[in-house]
């Protein structure tokens, strides 16, 4: 038996906004946008380079859904980006506003930071080791 994660939902409150953020500040790639009709939209995004999962973004539908919205784990970190090069990808992402928690930390699994979405979701950069 063969099995992987196809993807992972991200309430977000406006589709466009969530694809730019992904796509121009983080480079991932727009790997699915379609419509469904009433304003529905199945949107994909994924890491530059990633053969894994992706995040499909989903613009929320009514209030509890709105309030979801940043607080999706309850407040951990709840998303994993790995990297090759933590150095180049801090960087670039700091120099582009992503807003870092913390200072890179050094840990026995690898170099860490954690930062956040404009959405309030709480994310690590991560090497391993």
């Amino acid at each position: 038996m063969q099995q992987s994660l196809h993807a992972v939902t991200l309430v977000v409150p406006d589709y466009d906004d969530a694809i730019a953020f992904f796509t121009h500040t983080l480079s991932f790639s727009l790997t699915q946008d379609i419509d469904l009709g009433a304003g529905k939209r199945w949107v994909r995004v994924s890491p530059h380079g990633s053969t894994g999962g992706s995040l499909l973004l989903a613009r929320a539908a009514d209030a509890d859904q709105r309030t979801a919205i940043g607080n999706q784990t309850g407040g951990r970190v709840g998303f994993f980006l790995e990297t090759d090069n933590f150095d180049r990808d801090y960087k670039d992402m700091l120099a582009k506003g992503v807003h870092f928690e913390e200072a890179p930390r050094h840990e026995p699994y690898g170099t860490v930071a954690v930062w956040q979405d404009p959405f309030g979701n709480r994310w690590d950069l991560i090497q391993f080791t």
